[in-house]
């Protein structure tokens, strides 16, 4: 093979990988619409609706009280309803929300999340995003005992929670078993509009009937 040929092959090798590189991962602008809890939000994009679980994060569900309020909370801050933000990351999970990180202007959304002390680096799903970073935020907010690290070692983990871990919240004590429900419900059975978000979250996803991402809009 000539020279030319070779360098002609190695150019379209590259405009290849560059190909695939755009469509496992892009950045687009979009507009906040409304935020779920600590760790999930919907966006208009493309001109369409979109349901965004921020990537590489684990905020506490929204009925841990209150460290789910608080980072529903401190996310409805840094993403306002209305804000100009932008979406970085293409891939879908298991309920077709895009996971992806949030950029409003410099900041990115996900890693203050973590670095206030709102989430946890969700460890197992880092890939895509600067995992030295991240973990190095996360020890910040462990160290000056923020947010979820109030408490010695942490609050009970998001991941551990939703399968029935125990909770702990500031005054030490356990919720009942009954804050957390199982099984099949309609949206008149369930006692809460944060109830009916965690049940979203865990696959009920015939509670959100028009599929904005939201359940149970009238339990508000």
């Amino acid at each position: 093979m000539s020279a030319r040929s070779a360098l002609l092959a190695a150019g379209m090798l590259c405009g290849v990988l560059t190909a695939i590189g755009a469509a496992t991962a892009f950045a687009e602008q979009a507009r906040v619409l409304s935020v779920g809890d600590g760790d999930t939000l919907s966006v208009s994009a493309g001109g369409s609706r979109r349901t965004i679980r921020l990537a590489c994060i684990d905020a506490p569900e929204t009925a841990h009280s209150p460290y789910g309020t608080d980072a529903r909370s401190a996310l409805q801050a840094m993403a306002p309803v209305g804000s100009s933000v932008t979406v970085k990351g293409g891939k879908r999970d298991r309920y077709g929300r895009t996971v992806a990180e949030i950029w409003r202007g410099s900041t990115n959304v996900n890693l203050e999340l973590v670095r206030q002390g709102d989430a946890f680096v969700y460890r197992q799903y880092l890939s895509g995003c600067d995992r030295n970073a991240y973990l190095s935020a996360e020890s910040q907010a462990e160290s000056a005992r923020l947010g979820v690290w109030s408490v010695p070692g942490g609050i009970t983990r998001p991941w551990d929670w939703r399968h029935g871990g125990s909770v702990r919240s500031r005054s030490g004590t356990t919720p009942s078993s009954s804050t957390r429900p199982t099984g099949r419900y309609r949206c008149a059975q369930i006692g809460s509009w944060a109830q009916a978000q965690e049940l979203l979250k865990q696959g009920h996803t015939y509670l959100d009937g028009d599929r904005d991402g939201e359940a149970c809009e009238g339990l508000r």
